[in-house]
């Protein structure tokens, strides 16, 4: 059996549903295949260990996808500030300095993916498979021929690469990648802890890399301890006792008391961005096309940014009688998002590398511009609009506005 799409999506994750969600509605076919369903949500649910910060931006475009509601009566906390520190430098971003209540959501991965999968079925024109396998992938300029496991075959115009750094359909398409590992890992922890749900996400920079907090509902926080990779493989290795001594030791006071480990985690950190995001008949989205240093926690809202973009201007080309898979309407997606997302990795490497020079010189040059952006107002302020996605080359549903489909 052969069924014919205008659009076909490879990956069901945030990215991947934010798109499809994008296109509801619309005068297009759309096909969403995710291998793996997210499991159902229930209150007495333990806290996922992979949680995001999503920028305002992003939630415009949750919102606009009809996400965000579902994603609020579920799990969420909102902060208002953000602290970051070295010894004596220190700068603090307020929520109230640009009259805004918040400056972001802390919200567990698989919680945004399940609201998003919620409401494809509410969309005529999309079809979701899940759970599907693809048995064999042929990526042809013209249009794409995907055959699942249980013999459906999908035919596509558009094949969209929404499933991750390793994807098959950048490989299929035979588009390159150029990157590089970081000299860290991180090790992710969900945490108990005394003080009630806070307000506030911190990082802290050390001489063997970033720590930093996310608030979570309730007594819970998700804590990131970026090191060396066999420093991280030894902290993984210890019990829990010994493990949340080495916390108390190495992270700040202001942490307080960690009641319990809830569970742990690691991963490698790999800079990688497509050389091109498109060709004929396909598109990458999200990881797929770029991972950044998560320093800044920037990769899902650049990905969720990608998504908004791709459906801008596929609506905009369908709306115009053109190709949506013509390689000219495409590259519009490409100039729309490939520097934009080159400038925030190149800014995400700056930090890194500048704040991984422990040379006396260096870190009193640190801690001195980081004093200055805590007194230099309009500068802190416009970084702070810019990094929570109220500023810049932002499309529509990332501003809130609709694309009239």
């Amino acid at each position: 059996m052969n069924e014919q799409f205008d659009v076909v999506i490879v990956g069901g994750g945030m990215v991947g549903a934010a798109l499809a969600c994008s296109l509801g509605n619309s005068a297009l076919r759309v096909a969403v295949i995710e291998e793996a369903p997210p499991q159902p949500y229930s209150p007495e649910q333990p806290q996922d260990l992979r949680v995001s910060a999503f920028s305002m931006a992003s939630r415009n475009i949750l919102n606009m996808a009809g996400a965000w509601q579902r994603i609020t009566e579920m799990r969420y906390c909102p902060y208002a500030r953000m602290r970051v520190w070295e010894s004596s430098g220190e700068v603090e971003f307020k929520a109230e300095e640009i009259d805004e209540n918040y400056l972001g959501y802390i919200v567990e991965n698989r919680l945004v993916q399940l609201a998003l999968l919620e409401r494809l079925p509410a969309f005529d024109n999309v079809t979701l498979l899940c759970p599907a396998k693809i048995k064999r992938m042929d990526y042809r300029p013209e249009g794409s021929r995907i055959e699942l496991n249980d013999g459906v075959v999908l035919e596509g115009r558009l094949l969209v690469a929404a499933d991750g750094a390793r994807s098959a359909v950048r490989q299929a398409a035979g588009l390159g990648v150029s990157g590089w590992d970081y000299e860290q890992h991180a090790l992710v922890l969900s945490v108990e802890t005394d003080y009630p749900q806070q307000d506030i996400t911190w990082q802290r920079f050390t001489v063997h890399g970033p720590q930093a907090f996310l608030p979570m509902p309730g007594n819970h926080a998700s804590l990131v301890w970026y090191e060396a990779p066999l420093e991280v493989k030894r902290l993984q290795s210890l019990d829990n006792d010994a493990l949340l001594a080495a916390l108390e030791a190495a992270f700040p006071p202001g942490l307080g008391k960690i009641n319990s480990i809830l569970a742990k985690g690691s991963f490698p950190l790999r800079r990688q961005h497509a050389q091109r995001y498109v060709n004929e008949g396909v598109a990458l989205v999200g990881d797929a096309a770029h991972t950044i240093h998560p320093l800044a926690g920037q990769g899902v809202n650049i990905g969720l940014l990608d998504a908004a973009s791709l459906a801008e201007v596929l609506l905009q080309a369908k709306g115009y009688g053109k190709d949506i898979g013509c390689y000219k309407v495409l590259r519009q997606y490409e100039r729309m998002r490939r520097s934009e997302n080159l400038m925030m990795m190149t800014s995400m490497d700056l930090f890194y590398r500048v704040f991984g020079v422990s040379a006396q010189p260096v870190k009193f040059l640190r801690n001195l511009g980081l004093e200055v952006a805590e007194h230099f107002g309009p500068a802190k302020n416009k970084v702070m609009r810019y990094a929570m996605g109220l500023d810049g080359n932002l499309p529509r549903l990332a501003r809130g506005e609709s694309l009239g489909k």
